[in-house]
């Protein structure tokens, strides 16, 4: 059992990331941690990893958790064996069966005879066979680093398996053995990941915002059609909450108007009757006290109101204004715009694909490059950017404009401030409060503005990225995704699905997130 009690989480710069987190998982729950980027998701798994220590709160756990992390670079000096701590017992048992059997190799090896059994048993079955346990970390792919860290689960066998984005860098076979350990394990599981697939293998999802944490049961389907339902009342609140905005405008305009012709009448009375000056200022005064107490009251219910809707409409997605925008009358469908003939690659004189790929893109095309990791997916990329050309066979490409989006939207500039970096992209001669605008409409305050691009989420790299693309107007006949979705959250995978969707050009993906590429209508595959 994992208990978390009113846990805080205040960053060095004294900001707290979030306050009075609760929660329970049961034993044997497998459990989904969803929530926007920035929110704190994987503060929270480090927290109950152990590696980062709470401002306040109360953590309970039964035993020691085991933590896939989502990035490896920590890990890049050390051998496998040392990434996983099983170093020392290997070494422990190959001393004993050598026939050193001290008391400090037996206190090490702790009875588990079986670890050098387990942790080959863990890397076959992870496809890792043929890695060496005193190979360094920083040898390996994104893939690979991945698949030893799940394989120590299986040598390790923790009772609490805590994982942070675990299919990030997993090709589609590393996927299906990640679903298949997901669903079939004993251990206590939660899990941060925007894969939907991984996240309907779960069974319970826990909502993380900025006002706390929301508990369904069920998987992310399940928590989908709740959101769905959620955000259907919001809209009708919203909608009732700006037809008493009109009512009380109204309201407020009818009674003060009324007020004013009862005051009016009033004085023309006194004026008659011969009131003295003195008894009619003193009557004047009361008359504009009473009208202003009338305007108090209805300024104090209208701004109560208005103040409502705000907090409502900041609940609701602005998805449908986050679209390229581009003009695509330039697009002729149907034309072949890139040929390949029987090409190949060659590194160190061995050819990359065993045989020569032959296959033409037409103009619309929305297609997928698929292939294990390591099977040319990139090098093929860089082929048809024509920055790379074949050493065998023949290209032939009629593309004028391409815009290549790898996964850490690098088509921005790091060295720029947000509003800089849409400024750069400003090719069609959009006045100052035009650019201010757009960044407004893909969610960058003023506030923003200033903000420096390398301090940027995943998710707001690629709305920026998006919005300078609106700016720049000149539509690309092709866009290359390369990986798009690894460091985004659902909200932002959604976000760049309805960009996408509204793109009339030729599309071409390299993506291993099934959702993903069903949501974006893919119709032609290359298999590596």
């Amino acid at each position: 059992m994992l208990i978390l009690q009113n846990t805080s989480y205040l960053h060095e710069n004294k900001n707290m990331l979030f306050k009075n987190i609760s929660f329970t998982i049961n034993k044997q729950d497998k459990t989904a941690l969803v929530g926007n980027n920035g929110v704190g998701k994987s503060t929270l798994l480090k927290i109950i990893a152990g590696e980062l220590k709470p401002f306040s709160g109360q953590l309970i756990q039964n035993s020691k958790a085991y933590f896939v992390p989502q990035l490896y670079g920590q890990f890049n000096e050390f051998t496998i064996a040392e990434a996983l701590q099983i170093k020392e017992k290997l070494n422990a048992l190959q001393e004993i069966l050598e026939g050193i059997v001290t008391e400090e190799n037996l206190e090490i090896l702790n009875d588990d005879w079986s670890i050098e059994d387990r942790c080959r048993e863990a890397l076959l079955h992870w496809q890792l066979a043929d890695l060496d346990w005193n190979q360094k970390m920083n040898t390996l792919s994104g893939g690979q680093k991945t698949k030893v860290f799940l394989a120590g689960i299986m040598i390790h066998q923790p009772d609490l398996v805590l994982l942070d984005e675990p299919s990030n860098h997993l090709d589609f076979a590393g996927r299906e053995l990640l679903y298949d350990f997901i669903q079939n394990t004993s251990s206590t599981v939660l899990l941060v990941s925007h894969d939907r697939t991984l996240l309907n293998c779960l069974n319970k999802v826990l909502e993380m915002t900025q006002n706390g944490i929301a508990a369904y049961g069920g998987n992310y389907d399940f928590y989908s059609e709740q959101k769905k339902i959620e955000n259907n009342a919001l809209e009708n609140d919203l909608q009732s909450k700006e037809k008493a905005l009109r009512k009380a405008k109204e309201k407020e305009r009818e009674t003060i108007e009324r007020q004013q012709k009862l005051d009016a009448r009033g004085k023309k009375k006194q004026e008659k009757s011969g009131v003295a000056r003195i008894m009619m200022n003193t009557m004047r005064n009361k008359a504009e006290n009473s009208t202003s107490k009338v305007k108090d009251v209805h300024a104090e219910k209208i701004s109560g109101i208005t103040d409502d809707l705000r907090e409502l409409r900041s609940s609701i997605s602005s998805f449908d204004q986050m679209k390229f925008g581009f003009n695509n009358s330039s697009f002729h469908k149907g034309k072949v715009i890139f040929k390949a003939a029987n090409i190949n690659y060659k590194y160190n004189h061995h050819s990359i694909w065993k045989e020569n790929l032959s296959f033409e893109i037409v103009s619309g095309d929305r297609l997928v490059i698929k292939g294990l990791n390591g099977s040319g997916k990139t090098t093929l990329i860089t082929i048809i950017l024509q920055k790379l050309h074949p050493t065998e066979g023949n290209v032939h490409s009629a593309i004028k404009k391409t815009i290549y989006i790898d996964q850490d939207y690098s088509l921005l500039d790091n060295r720029l401030k947000i509003y800089e970096q849409a400024e750069s992209f400003n090719d069609t001669g959009l006045e100052e409060h035009e650019i201010k605008m757009r960044l407004s409409r893909f969610l960058f305050s003023q506030k923003d503005w200033d903000k420096p691009c390398n301090a940027l989420s995943g998710g707001e790299r690629m709305r920026l990225m998006l919005c300078c693309l609106t700016i720049s107007n000149e539509a690309p006949e092709v866009i290359i995704l390369d990986e798009p979705t690894n460091n985004l959250d659902i909200q932002n995978i959604e976000i760049l699905t309805a960009a996408i969707n509204e793109y009339e050009g030729t599309l071409i993906v390299v993506s291993h997130d099934m959702n993903f590429l069903d949501s974006i209508h893919i119709n032609k595959n290359i298999l590596l």
